[in-house]
């Protein structure tokens, strides 16, 4: 079994991401975090682990590096594109991806790292994502918030809680939701998102409690 640390200030990509190795039968998400001081105790307790860390994140990577290696925990570090990590950095990984990388990569990097192999794949341009975009402006705030929850793995119950509102309403939010982006069920709906970097960062700031809703 492939055990993984998540390590990112980003809940939206942290939660999606938990839920996407989760679904995979030799995977186990051990525990999260969010912030930089949470980091050491994350790896302590969980040797030969993968630590999946975002750059954002904004650890001391020296001492992020010097624990893991004590506990046998390696690392894979995630980046944003144009935004990609100094040589010096990368040298002490032991894998390196986009954030928006494609599921496939990422689980085969987790792959790859745990049986001992190195990842470190080229970065590359960002690509004119349009497709993102179209989405993200064809959603009414509502729905990308809804998107958001989504991504986080909210219940429908526990939506309509959160927005004062019955399940049903969700519901047809979803429906909504699934014509516009072409999903056909929640995790599809999460995997899109997470790879649409606007579409990602608008939902991610729809949940956020100072988010101005609109229908």
């Amino acid at each position: 079994m492939i055990r993984i640390l998540l390590a990112d200030n980003q809940a939206i990509f942290r939660s999606g991401m938990a839920r996407v190795l989760s679904s995979q039968s030799d995977m186990i998400v051990l525990g999260q975090c969010g912030a930089p001081d949470e980091l050491l105790s994350l790896i302590a307790p969980a040797r030969n682990a993968i630590l999946l860390l975002a750059a954002s994140l904004d650890a001391d990577i020296d001492r992020t590096f010097a624990a893991a290696s004590a506990n046998g925990v390696r690392i894979i570090l995630l980046h944003d594109n144009g935004n990609e990590p100094e040589a010096i950095i990368v040298r002490k990984m032991d894998g390196l991806l986009s954030r928006h990388v494609s599921t496939d990569d990422l689980l085969h990097c987790v792959r790859r790292v745990f049986n001992g192999e190195r990842a470190v794949k080229a970065p590359v341009a960002e690509a004119d994502d349009s497709a993102g975009r179209r989405i993200r402006d064809a959603l009414t705030t509502r729905e990308l918030q809804i998107v958001g929850f989504i991504v986080q793995g909210w219940k429908n119950r526990q939506i309509a809680e959160e927005i004062g509102t019955k399940e049903q309403v969700v519901k047809n939010y979803l429906r909504s939701i699934y014509d516009k982006t072409g999903a056909s069920d929640r995790l599809e709906l999460a995997l899109f998102t997470l790879h649409h970097r606007p579409l990602a960062e608008a939902a991610a700031k729809a949940v956020t409690p100072t988010s101005a809703l609109s229908v």
